[in-house]
C-alpha cells in the first residue's frame, strides 16, 4: 500500500474557516490539460501544424467544484496535488478566484491530460493516471467539510473511496460521476452503488443504457441515474418510470468550439437545480443548459453560466 500523502488539515481547516455551511463539498479530480486544436481527429502520422498550446486548470472535481461556485453555491473542494509547477499554477488559479481549496500533496504528482480538439469541438483525451490506486490520505483532509455540508460530490478515485463510505456515514446526499464506465467495472462499483445521483457517460454503455441504470437503480442507493451522451443530450432514468431522453440544445456547428468540461457543467447545472428543490425534470434541463454553455468557449473549464443566467434559461 502507498504511503498516506503528505498531510495538509491545518490547510483544510483554514480553508473552512470562511464558510460556516456548505452546499456542495467536491472531493477530488483537479490537474493540468494540455488543450491541443488540431485540423482533424484522428491525426494522421505526420508533422502537424497547430495554433498555440494552452494549458488549463483542469479535470472532473476541479470543473464541478468551479460551475458550482459559479451558479453562487458555497463551494469547497479537496484533492491530492504534488510538489510540483502544475501545483503551483492550480494553487495560484483557485487563490485568483477565491475558491475554498484544501490540498494534501503526494511525491507521484499533479495529474495531468493532453487534449486534441478537433475543428468541430470534439476531443480525444489523453488522461494521465498518475496517482496510486492505494493512495491513503488523512481523512481530515474530508472530514470536517463533510460535517457541514448539504451534499458531497465524490469523483471515482482510490483515496476517495473512504470519503465516500464516509458520506454514507454521515447522512448527507451523494453524487458521483462514473465518466466512461462500462457497466461493470468493479473499481468503480463502490461509487456507482453508494451514490444518490448517479452521473455516466453512454460511450462504453451502447444499446446498454436503459440496462446499466435499472441495475443501479435497483441495487444501489441512487434515486436517479443520468447518462450524459455529449451532442445527443442525456438520458434520465428514474424508478419506475421510463427511460426519459433529454434532447440537446439546438446549436449551430460554429456554437460548438471545445466539449472540454462540458459534463462537469451539465453535473454543477443539475446540482444547482437538485438543491433548490427542483423537479428531475427542471435538473435535467439544468443540466443541458449548463453544458451547453460551457462548449462555447475555447479550454477546459474557462466559462461557467451563472444562476441568473441559468434561472432565465428554466424559466
Amino acid at each position: 500500500m502507498a504511503e498516506p500523502a503528505e498531510p495538509a488539515v491545518s490547510d483544510a481547516l483554514d480553508a473552512l474557516d470562511a464558510l460556516d455551511a456548505l452546499d456542495v463539498f467536491v472531493i477530488g479530480g483537479v490537474g493540468v490539460d494540455i488543450i491541443v486544436r488540431v485540423p482533424e481527429l484522428p491525426l494522421p502520422i505526420s508533422d502537424v501544424k497547430v495554433p498555440p498550446i494552452r494549458q488549463y486548470v483542469a479535470h472532473t472535481g476541479n470543473g464541478v467544484a468551479l460551475g458550482c461556485r459559479a451558479l453562487g453555491l458555497r463551494t469547497h473542494f479537496a484533492a491530492v496535488l504534488g510538489a510540483d509547477p502544475e501545483a503551483d499554477f492550480i494553487l495560484a488559479h483557485y487563490t485568483k478566484l477565491g475558491l475554498s481549496f484544501a490540498h494534501v500533496t503526494d511525491p507521484a504528482g499533479t495529474p495531468r491530460s493532453v487534449n486534441l480538439v478537433g475543428p468541430d469541438g470534439e476531443r480525444l483525451s489523453l488522461h494521465d493516471s498518475r496517482l496510486p490506486a492505494d493512495l491513503v490520505v488523512d481523512p481530515e483532509l474530508y472530514r470536517p467539510a463533510l460535517a457541514r455540508t448539504r451534499h458531497a460530490h465524490i469523483s471515482i478515485g482510490g483515496w476517495s473511496r473512504p470519503a465516500l463510505a464516509e458520506a454514507i456515514e454521515a447522512g448527507v446526499s451523494i453524487s458521483t460521476d462514473l465518466h466512461g464506465w462500462d457497466g461493470k467495472d468493479p473499481a468503480r462499483a463502490d461509487f456507482a452503488y453508494g451514490a444518490d445521483l448517479v452521473f455516466t457517460s453512454t460511450n462504453r454503455l451502447g444499446d446498454r443504457v436503459e440496462e446499466a441504470a435499472r441495475d443501479l437503480l435497483a441495487r444501489g442507493r441512487a434515486e436517479v441515474v443520468v447518462a450524459m451522451a455529449g451532442g445527443r443530450g442525456s438520458y434520465l432514468a428514474l424508478p419506475d418510470q421510463p427511460l426519459r431522453h433529454v434532447p440537446a440544445l439546438a446549436m449551430r456547428a460554429d456554437e460548438v468550439v471545445d466539449t472540454n468540461g462540458a459534463g462537469d457543467s451539465y453535473v454543477s447545472g443539475f446540482l444547482y437545480a437538485y438543491l433548490a428543490g427542483r423537479d428531475w425534470a427542471a435538473c435535467a434541463a439544468a443540466g443541458t443548459y449548463a453544458g451547453a454553455h460551457a462548449v462555447r468557449t475555447a479550454g477546459t473549464h474557462t466559462s461557467f453560466i451563472t444562476a441568473e443566467e441559468l434561472d432565465r434559461a428554466l424559466s
